[in-house]
């Protein structure tokens, strides 16, 4: 039956460590041995070699050779046992010119020729090796025999046992095998480390399961329309979806790089990088109002998500203005009844001059305001946007003036962005206007509350500025008015507050304009919003 593979990566991982361990052990202890048994061989050999060279140095020995007969009694023999014996060498043979024995371990061999070839060392060369002869295998070395005039009278073989060098390559594989068991088991150990460490780092989970999480996360990142952006320990970028991408600008080049190199310094570059805590975090990026949180992960990185709450912010501020207008109708239904009433009565008690002079005076003070605007401000979205406000204002019990020196010609670029800021400033300043009312403590009545608008051409830039006399700016917070969420007053059920400003300075800086605020002259706030090339080049100056 076929073994079975493992379905869990941690199992996957181990069973394949334990394989490279026992496998590359195997190999240290074969490549190990291997050579050890030619070690011994040369061993053996080179001593066979030096023990032949002793006895053929012996004085007398070739004398012996030549005065006698090859005998088991006879001089030769007596000295080639003598070393045998002291040396240990399996057998110490002497041979004459003609290869017949003149001294064997078996003295039946003496007189007999010798069953290997003497010839090398009989033309007087030494020689070594692993040779079969009468007493089997065994490490050999012949070397020549010469007389006193240095004459080759004949050859000293000597052997070594080839089972003895066999036995000492057996007695090193126990030590070789134990040291390689050793090995092994300090492999095995690191590798079920290893595998436990994966098994608490993946959750147990299959290799196939990793791969589907892969792609299911790729898929989830991808789709939906939340922008997710993923940090690590040193504050670079890890990952960064579509949606991410299109919120804030960047490209899949910004994957590795630090945050604060690819994002400008700002308050969306603080929220992402956690130096500023909270959740539900509100900025602004690129004109788009962005929701931001953060969590930090296990590694020390962090996951930071943003959703874009632009559309709900204007549908937030459309649904002040709505009701905004809603409470201007309702004071002029309010205010209308009351001059219906009036007209009436006059009409009944046969007043009619009085009647007709009253009618006049009502509907020429509402016409004088609204030709006052368009007279001032030619483009239609900003001059209705300041008739809907006066009437707001007047709710309010806050006078809406439009200062004598504005002038707005017919040629906006995006009345859109033009009413953006306009919209902002004066509900600002009819929310700071408004106040201003009733009587200071033990002093006289308090100044009637106006907010003053002025808009004017220069050149192709509109200057807008928007005046109230209520409490001002708080002392320092010249810059924190247009931060991010900043604001001294409660927000409303719907929204919040904090971003009408800083819209208005983000518009102002995507046209390469500025805005700022200042202090108004008898006590208020000043707001100055530039807005270089907001309208069109005059038509009569391309002639």
């Amino acid at each position: 039956m076929r073994p079975r593979w493992p379905r869990r990566v941690f199992a996957q991982v181990l069973l394949v460590q334990l394989l490279l361990t026992t496998g590359v052990t195997a190999l240290a202890a074969g490549l190990f041995l291997a050579p050890l048994g030619s070690q011994l061989d040369d061993q053996a050999e080179h001593r066979a070699l030096a023990i032949a060279q002793t006895t053929a140095a012996q004085p007398g020995l070739a004398h012996d050779l030549l005065a006698h007969r090859p005998a088991p009694g006879g001089p030769v023999q007596a000295g080639a046992e003598r070393v045998r014996r002291a040396t240990g060498a399996s057998y110490v043979v002497v041979v004459d010119n003609q290869g017949i024995r003149y001294s064997h371990t078996t003295p039946s061999e003496i007189g007999r020729h010798v069953s290997t070839d003497p010839g090398p060392a009989l033309t007087g060369r030494e020689w070594t090796g692993i040779e079969r002869g009468t007493l089997g295998r065994s490490a050999r070395g012949k070397v020549p025999l010469r007389d006193q005039r240095g004459d080759i009278v004949g050859a000293v073989s000597v052997g070594i046992a080839y089972g003895s060098v066999r036995a000492l390559w057996l007695e090193a594989v126990p030590g070789v095998l134990m040291y390689a068991g050793a090995a092994l088991g300090v492999g095995a150990l690191a590798a079920c480390a290893v595998s436990w460490r994966l098994r608490k780092r993946t959750h147990g989970i299959e290799l196939s399961e990793i791969s589907a999480l892969l792609d299911e996360r790729e898929a989830m990142l991808h789709g939906i329309r939340e922008g997710v952006l993923a940090l690590d320990r040193r504050g670079r970028v890890r990952l960064v979806n579509d949606e991410a991408q299109r919120l804030l600008g960047l490209g899949p080049e910004a994957t590795g790089r630090p945050l604060d190199d690819v994002l400008p310094p700002g308050r969306t570059t603080d929220v992402l990088a956690g130096r500023v805590a909270g959740a539900d975090l509100l900025t602004v990026w690129g004109g788009r109002v962005l929701v931001a949180n953060r969590m930090d992960t296990a590694d020390g990185g962090a996951v930071a998500t943003l959703r874009d709450r632009t559309e709900l912010e204007l549908l937030g501020r459309e649904l002040d203005g709505i009701r905004g207008l809603t409470d201007a109708l309702r004071a002029q239904d309010h205010e209308h009844a009351n001059q219906l009433h009036t007209i009436v009565g006059l009409l009944e008690l046969g007043l009619y001059e009085q009647a007709v002079a009253f009618v006049t005076e009502v509907t020429g003070a509402h016409r004088a305001t609204a030709e006052q605007v368009t007279e001032r401000v030619r483009e239609p979205m900003v001059s209705a946007l300041l008739v809907g406000k006066s009437a707001v204002a007047a709710e309010r019990g806050v006078a809406l003036r439009v200062s004598e020196a504005t002038h707005l010609p017919h040629r906006v670029v995006d009345s859109r962005d033009l009413v953006t800021v306009l919209g902002n400033l004066v509900d600002n300043a009819l929310d700071a206007a408004g106040t201003v009312r009733g009587v200071t403590a033990g002093g006289p009545p308090a100044a009637e509350p106006f907010v003053e608008v002025e808009l004017r051409a220069e050149g192709s830039t509109v200057v807008l500025r928007v005046s109230d006399n209520g409490p001002g700016v708080p002392e320092g917070a010249a810059e924190l008015v247009f931060t991010d969420g900043w604001s001294t007053k409660e927000p409303p059920a719907h929204r919040r507050r904090g971003l009408g400003l800083s819209l208005v300075r983000r518009l102002a800086e995507r046209y390469g304009g500025s805005a700022r605020v200042g202090e108004r002259d008898g006590g208020g706030a000043v707001f100055t919003v530039e807005l270089p090339e907001a309208l069109r080049e005059f038509e009569g100056a391309k002639r």
